[in-house]
């Protein structure tokens, strides 16, 4: 990801229509290629950290640049970002994973379980109400709290079904998505240097990914939920 990515995505946030992305065509392939490259040289280092990845390719990762419109009121055709989701599962899965997005003075890197569905929202707070303790100590780490603060998902108000008020690790029980993220400057961007603050940020999350592996039986097989 260099400069011209995030020029491009500037542009096209100005001129977010079919017309303007058919006249630059060829500037969107170049952007697009070189993102693929980048996911690529990620997706590399990311397989020594996490086995279980190793039968992904770059395009089983990067996301489409159309947006789906079909049930959303806003009917602009393309995103404005362009990002890449590395999961045991490729991009679709269900399961825990690491995600890269790339936006104007919106860049950030991280990963974990984005709503999960209900079954799968069950199983992470059985082994919180289990391990809850284990959690607290990894997202306590020095290192772990400089990156990523906390968890970054939506919370419930009051205490989830089958869990009293005063469990204690309640405030982790009432997530219903289990994410961190840390962001990444224009200027970071522009240097060339979101591929290594990325792989450090995954390496950072590793115990946490683990904890999630495990929750949602991905720690031995290694495989995808869908």
């Amino acid at each position: 990801m260099t400069a011209d990515t995030l020029k491009f995505l500037n542009t096209l946030a100005q001129n977010n229509e079919k017309g303007w992305m058919d006249d630059n065509r060829d500037w969107f392939l170049e952007v697009k290629e070189e993102f693929l490259e980048k996911t690529g040289e990620l997706l590399n280092g990311l397989k020594h950290l996490d086995p279980g990845l190793e039968s992904l390719m770059p395009k089983d990762c990067v996301f489409r640049q159309n947006r789906d419109m079909r049930f959303s009121p806003n009917k602009m055709p393309y995103k404005i970002n362009m990002a890449a989701y590395f999961s045991r599962g490729s991009k679709k899965s269900i399961g825990p994973g690491y995600y890269l997005h790339v936006e104007p003075e919106g860049s950030f890197v991280g990963g974990g379980l984005y709503h999960p569905p209900a079954q799968l929202l069950k199983q992470v707070r059985q082994e919180i109400d289990y391990s809850g303790e284990e959690l607290k100590r990894i997202m306590g780490e020095p290192d772990f709290k400089k990156r990523f603060g906390g968890l970054y998902g939506e919370k419930l108000k009051t205490s989830p079904r089958d869990y009293d008020l005063d469990h204690p690790h309640i405030d982790l029980l009432r997530y219903k998505s289990f994410e961190v993220i840390t962001k990444i400057s224009d200027q970071e961007i522009e240097k060339g240097n979101t591929v290594d603050i990325a792989l450090d940020t995954f390496n950072k999350m590793q115990p946490y990914m683990d904890f999630l592996y495990r929750a949602t039986d991905e720690a031995e097989s290694g495989d995808g939920l869908l």
